[in-house]
């Protein structure tokens, strides 16, 4: 066991209760009733990061929800990291699918089980400064909002431009192949959001008498929002233009990443895959854009039966897109297209939501290859180097607005249930996670 392994250890304890502060804290950004929850746990963060060691830490204000910016110097000249997270999570909902409460976190199975459950790499800056061994000046950018689009980041990130100053930015909001598959994110997928509201007849109708002579807006919401072809090619006219087709070279590093597609379909309760045509699921699922429904909804949902024909039918809908796909061109362009495709028998409403780009990360970065050491050294091998599916929009921001690169150095599993119900993290994972990004620090 080496000196950081000892050391957390013996506080793991002390660790797991900072942690658990904050995740009892429901800060649910989606939901405006969560107001006070969002400024309680961005407090909590500030005090946390003064006890970690940071020199300063401020809650500021935002257009949104408060932001917390916290630093430490060690040495005007020396290199700057800006470590950036979100506090904020997604709604616990389905609440009766959780076999514990979401915001009461346990230890069950050698894992932590609770809604935001991750690893808590203040305590990497906070072993470092202990031991003196932070050779890099470190800032801290926390926002309540990533889980709805960081609508207020950008302009935050414009007006403080030279507070932000740094050399690299270190991100851990990213996941791993597997707990045997450590590896680093070198490219996220963009993102475009829309709602779609269907409206026919001034009122439900009663399905006897009406139906078959007035279009039923839940059929035709169905009809227009499948804009995915046999071949599982996107059918908006000009979606592709940009598309930047995945070099030959880097397909053949995808297909020699270690996937067992059986295994695969096995843990998510599959008996079979679907996708664009022509390229592998490892492909499908980093690589090429995608789009999804999630959510619809109308009529009548209650207990029983009600033969009602509905005025209205509403619908969330989603494309991760690639890099080089501008999310403001394809939302338009998206809009535009459904509006075009809706039958005279209804009135379709468009509104896009939020966005953000694709983002890659160079291989050849000294950041990225101080993450690799981080990696080497906590889990005994060398990363691979994958694209992810996933999008963080103000990462692509953040090179646009601040001129940073950023490293994404994440520790999430797919076993982990992000945003789902009994949502956990490895207590293993937790440790490993922290011994990486000591020796990131060190390495840089």
């Amino acid at each position: 066991m080496n000196e950081i392994q000892k050391y957390i250890s013996k506080n793991e304890s002390k660790m797991l209760e900072d942690l658990f502060s904050l995740i009892r804290i429901p800060s649910i950004s989606a939901k405006p009733e969560h107001h006070d929850d969002m400024l309680a746990c961005a407090e909590r963060w500030a005090q946390l990061l003064i006890e970690a060691g940071a020199d300063e830490a401020l809650v500021m204000p935002s257009k949104g929800n408060p932001i917390v910016f916290g630093q430490k110097t060690v040495d005007p000249t020396a290199k700057t990291v800006l470590i950036y997270a979100h506090y904020d999570v997604m709604p616990a909902e389905p609440l009766e699918l959780w076999k514990s409460e979401p915001f009461e976190p346990e230890i069950r199975d050698e894992h932590i089980w609770a809604r935001g459950a991750d690893d808590d790499k203040v305590k990497a800056f906070e072993y470092l400064v202990k031991h003196g061994l932070l050779k890099n000046n470190v800032k801290f950018i926390f926002e309540g909002e990533e889980e709805i689009g960081s609508p207020s980041l950008e302009s935050f990130c414009e007006d403080h431009k030279e507070l932000l100053k740094a050399d690299v930015i270190l991100v851990s909001d990213t996941s791993m192949l597997g707990a045997d598959l450590p590896s680093l994110t070198t490219g996220l997928r963009g993102l475009a959001y829309w709602e779609i509201e269907v409206t026919g007849p001034n009122r439900d109708l009663h399905s006897g008498h009406f139906g078959g002579a007035v279009a039923n807006p839940i059929n035709v919401l169905c009809g227009i929002a499948k804009v995915v072809d046999a071949d599982g090619r996107i059918t908006v006219p000009g979606f592709y233009d940009d598309v930047e087709e995945v070099p030959q070279a880097e397909r053949d590093m995808i297909a020699h990443i270690p996937f067992n597609e059986e295994k695969y379909k096995n843990a998510i309760g599959v008996k079979e895959l679907s996708g664009e045509k022509g390229y592998s699921t490892l492909e499908r699922n980093s690589c090429r854009p995608s789009f999804d429904v999630c959510g619809i909804w109308g009529g009548y949902t209650g207990e029983g039966s009600k033969t009602v024909l509905p005025s209205k039918a509403t619908a969330k809908v989603s494309c991760r897109l690639v890099p080089h796909q501008d999310h403001h061109k394809i939302s338009q362009m998206f809009a535009d297209y459904i509006r075009s495709i809706a039958p005279d028998t209804v009135q379709v409403k468009v509104t896009p939501m939020h966005g953000g780009q694709g983002y890659v990360c160079p291989i050849s970065l000294p950041a990225y290859q101080a993450a690799e050491k981080g990696f080497e050294k906590a889990f005994g091998k060398k990363p691979l180097a994958v694209r992810r599916g996933g999008s963080i929009p103000i990462i692509s921001t953040f090179e646009q607005v601040l001129g940073i690169k950023t490293v994404l150095m994440g520790f999430g599993l797919e076993s982990n249930a992000i945003h789902s119900p009994n949502e956990n993290f490895p207590l293993d994972i937790f440790r490993k996670g922290i011994e990486a990004v000591v020796e990131f620090h060190i390495s840089l």
